[in-house]
């Protein structure tokens, strides 16, 4: 064996190697194993990711490009932490931008679309039976989840703003997951999921984006009433449930 293809196969592992950590870590963060704020110490990730300290730095600089991990400066890095203004700035620029891409999906989208949101819904649902309770566990449902939100939109014909939520759903993934893991009831988002689609399907634009907007801002107060302990700032008053906002299932 040439010495070029032993090179070409080290660097392939190298870079499996990598995406694996990758992967473990994000999970991790996000499923709060590493808590936020909390300091990551490179001589007990190796020994808990059992790779090189070259390896771990890799794949804390591309979480840090992805705000879940935050370097500072020789200091190293930690868990980024969360916070109520976040949560809420994070809120309201989702808003912004769901309702703007939903918007111009529903004015431009054709019978490929439609077809597609259909699908994905489809999909969704018979993993949600297949799964059992406790599917937002998941992270084969999480993915599908992702799939469906972005079929909603896909037709807006903005890739700019398609990067722009794509990002923003992504950094809210961690949010809607520690809502997830410390709630004891969950609420029916099929119901929900299913009132957007037949608003879309309906091409009703003004109930279909306070419908999204609807669905987007309950997740957040969702997760200051069940993840609020995870709140530095909140004090013992303010850890009491929060007033959500109009249930859509009334709409």
């Amino acid at each position: 064996m040439s010495r070029e293809i032993v090179l070409k196969k080290q660097s392939a592992g190298g870079e499996t190697r990598a995406g694996d950590v990758l992967q473990r870590m994000r999970r991790d963060i996000v499923n709060c194993d590493l808590k936020p704020g909390e300091k990551l110490r490179f001589e007990s990730l190796r020994e808990r990711y059992e790779v090189s300290f070259s390896t771990l730095r890799e794949a804390l600089s591309r979480l840090s490009a992805e705000n879940l991990v935050v370097a500072e400066g020789q200091r190293g890095f930690v868990v980024a932490p969360v916070s109520i203004a976040d949560l809420n700035d994070l809120t309201d620029a989702r808003v912004l931008i769901e309702r703007e891409a939903l918007a111009k999906a529903i004015r431009k989208g054709d019978d490929l679309w439609e077809g597609d949101i259909l699908s994905a819904f489809h999909r969704m649902e018979k993993l949600q039976q297949r799964i059992g309770g406790e599917y937002y566990l998941s992270d084969e449902w999480s993915v599908v989840h992702g799939e469906f939100h972005y079929s909603l939109v896909a037709a807006c014909g903005s890739p700019v703003l398609l990067e722009m939520r794509a990002k923003l759903f992504e950094r809210a993934h961690r949010y809607r997951r520690m809502s997830s893991q410390f709630r004891t009831k969950w609420r029916e988002k099929d119901v929900e999921h299913k009132m957007i689609v037949d608003a879309v399907m309906e091409r009703n634009v003004d109930t279909a984006l306070k419908l999204i907007e609807l669905h987007i801002r309950e997740t957040s107060a969702n997760v200051i009433e069940h993840a609020g302990h995870l709140f530095p700032e909140l004090t013992s008053e303010a850890r009491r449930p929060t007033k959500k906002p109009p249930s859509i299932a009334a709409e």
